[in-house]
């Protein structure tokens, strides 16, 4: 709902529980009024009216007030729009109206020629604003050197504490909290892609819990190099600034008649602690983000770890058949069934099927697959490219590159440059014709290495390169969503290289990471939860020992539940699994179909976080609830503490399908956990349905 003042200078958006307040002053000054529990237009009238308070020269009463601050003029903070021309650097706006369409609020200033128009929407039955900038050029060029997408002001408080995702390669999303103290704490990626060690994402609070307590979060939807900054002024108010780009070197020029709109940045306010903050966040991006959410994902394997490179087509109908019989709905074949691609170091760029590996193309295969009522996926790494490869011998100029310097490969592979319209041709044309040359149902897109050399030899601007090629991937798989509508797509980048609002509008799922131990995995599970749901979060299980890790061992059991905590996969190695893994497999497939809606599509309660000997989430779906537990270790003999579960109606009696035990709302579930101290039970699912 959008409310707005008499005079047209007080804006207030609010969702179910929150509120969101903006003024412009006489001087065309915006200030940011309130963000937090909802309120009426009166009370934000009444807060437009107050002075702002007077400083010494030293310090800007702007500084921690203004919505959107820009550079120039009385302001200290950091800026959040730098321009610069020919003649002069810094922002002098005036504000020229606003407009309002379908829950979408536009306010529009003017400097000059540039037209500077800032969006927000709050979606209906969400508490979450979308913040966005559109520049417009109506005159000579000026050089964009920071436009991001909103600067978020918080409420005063005594103190406040940091919540992030930080990681690397096989480890990410792990979540860190810890005090936030004058100055600016700033993360973001310097590589390219959204990157293994930060996820853009941010939330703020002062004491609150699991499900208890005011908690602020930001999240940015941007595949690219990105930064945010938290920063506590000297009069200790907080600001939160972020959006696509690492530094203010330049993000692009834009030219007479030109425009460029910034990615979103959305903002969510919650009293319902860090729990209630993800169960929003959730429900936002199945209801607004994700392409299709309310499908429920397939069972898939993937040959990957069971073959690497040394594939065939005689060996992938093995694997599928095995498959098959364990209740895979999604049958993967991975890296290597193209051009020369016999290891790492040949091949990418030649996306046509191996004609020694698949003498008829992939269709045989394809079909063969379907035959056995499953569906077909393959994967593609396109932005990417192997100096041994009949692309780059006939367009070396294609890549990313510094003129007079040495390309870096990291695994034997150069970056293409998407914002190169020729290049993006080229992709179209491969991949539509790759999807039309047999019946693929779903597409693994990797993108394994970071930016290094990130140059544009002859092009009048190429910083733009960092956003352009984002723009040119995020356009490439639009057009491909929209040509074969049937394919789902999984966006990887080495595992949780790639993931946020961005990429997620436009696939189906996310590789979380290439971690696939099942005790790891709890807690990158755990920190992904807190911004994005089960619907996305692909997982897997593989062989034991963990081979390509940790060679830790663990049970066929304690893997399964680890992995029905999101959308199941399985990539181990099928031939050497016994007949009795095998059927038991088939019957953890069999238990995910059933509770998958309620995995996929319910609310997640964090019971217990795996940093202890035992953890465990719960899912509640309608009348359904979902709960799986973990018993990592056990320490002295002490038994597990029994978990009490959430998101139930007190009143209400539950049926345990299956034991038939009766258990209430609010009690605690001694039955679970109980059966979880046995040594052979190391996890465990529990379900439950409303009598």
């Amino acid at each position: 709902m959008l409310e707005i003042s008499e005079d047209g200078r007080t804006w207030v958006l609010s969702g179910p529980a929150s509120s969101y307040a903006v003024h412009v002053t006489d001087r065309h000054e915006l200030l940011h009024l309130h963000w937090g529990a909802r309120i009426a237009l009166a009370d934000a009238e009444a807060l437009a009216v107050r002075p702002l308070p007077e400083y010494w020269p030293f310090e800007s009463p702007l500084d921690g007030r203004e919505e959107y601050p820009v550079e120039g003029g009385p302001r200290f903070a950091r800026p959040a729009l730098s321009l610069r021309t020919a003649e002069r650097r810094g922002t002098e706006w005036a504000y020229e109206g606003h407009d309002a369409e379908d829950g979408e609020l536009r306010l529009r200033f003017r400097d000059g020629d540039l037209a500077v128009t800032l969006h927000y929407r709050m979606r209906s039955s969400s508490d979450v604003v979308e913040r966005w900038v559109t520049l417009a050029n109506r005159g000579p060029a000026v050089e964009v050197l920071r436009a991001d997408s909103a600067t978020w002001t918080l409420p005063d408080r005594d103190t406040w504490r940091l919540s992030q995702l930080h990681g690397r390669w096989g480890a990410e999303s792990r979540l860190t909290r810890s005090p936030l103290t004058h100055g600016e704490k700033v993360i973001g990626s310097r590589r390219g892609h959204t990157s293994h060690q930060h996820l853009p994402w941010v939330a703020l609070d002062t004491d609150a819990t699991e499900e208890r307590g005011e908690v602020y979060g930001c999240a940015l939807g941007w595949s690219g190099s990105w930064r945010i900054a938290v920063a506590q002024l000297p009069d200790a108010r907080v600001q939160i600034t972020g959006g696509a780009g690492h530094d203010d070197s330049g993000l692009l020029m834009l030219g007479t008649g030109e425009s460029y709109t910034t990615p979103v940045f959305a903002g969510l306010w919650t009293d319902g602690g860090f729990g209630g903050a993800s169960r929003a966040w959730h429900a936002y991006q199945r209801a607004h983000v994700i392409p299709d959410a309310d499908r429920d994902r397939p069972v898939l394997f993937n040959s990957w770890e069971a073959t690497e490179f040394d594939i065939s087509e005689e060996q992938q109908r093995a694997l599928a058949e095995r498959a098959a019989a364990m209740g895979v709905e999604l049958f993967v074949v991975d890296d290597g069934w193209f051009g020369a691609r016999t290891s790492d170091r040949a091949g990418l760029g030649d996306w046509t099927p191996n004609p020694d590996r698949f003498p008829g193309g992939l269709k045989p295969l394809a079909d063969h697959v379907h035959g056995l009522g499953m569906q077909f996926g393959i994967w593609v790494e396109p932005e990417m490219v192997n100096p041994d490869s009949v692309l780059y011998r006939a367009h070396p100029d294609w890549v990313q590159y510094q003129p007079g310097r040495k390309r870096t490969e990291f695994r034997n592979q150069l970056v293409l440059n998407l914002a190169r319209e020729d290049v993006r041709e080229y992709l179209w044309e491969q991949l539509d014709g790759l999807l039309s040359s047999a019946p693929i149902d779903y597409v693994k897109w990797d993108f394994n290495r970071c930016f290094t050399d990130a140059g544009w030899p002859g092009d009048l601007y190429p910083q733009r390169l960092w956003v352009d090629h984002v723009h040119g991937l995020y356009a490439l798989l639009d057009r491909l969503r929209a040509a074969h509508p049937g394919v789902a797509f999984e966006s990887c980048s080495g595992g949780g290289g790639r993931i946020d609002l961005g990429v997620l509008s436009r696939t189906d799922q996310v590789w979380t990471s290439d971690n696939t131990d099942p005790l790891d995995r709890l807690a990158i599970q755990h920190g992904f939860s807190q911004i994005h749901p089960a619907r996305v979060m692909a997982a897997w299980v593989t062989d034991s020992p963990n081979a390509m890790l940790n060679h830790r061992a663990s049970s066929l059991r304690f893997r399964f539940v680890s992995a029905m905590a999101g959308v199941l996969g399985v990539g181990g190695d099928l031939t050497k699994w016994t007949a009795e893994e095998l059927a038991e497999a088939r019957d953890w497939v069999g238990l995910y179909k059933e509770i998958r809606p309620v995995v996929q599509r319910g609310d997640l309660y964090r019971l217990r976080p795996p940093e202890g000997g035992s953890s465990a989430v719960q899912y509640v779906l309608g009348d359904e609830t979902v709960v799986l537990a973990w018993l990592q270790a056990q320490r002295y003999g002490e038994p597990v503490p029994p978990l009490r579960l959430r998101g139930l109606d007190p009143t209400a009696e539950y049926e345990c399908l299956e034991t038939g035990e009766i258990h209430r709302g609010a009690v605690l579930l001694h039955h679970g956990l109980r059966v979880g101290l046995r040594g052979d039970l190391d996890a465990m699912v529990v379900r439950l349905k409303r009598k």
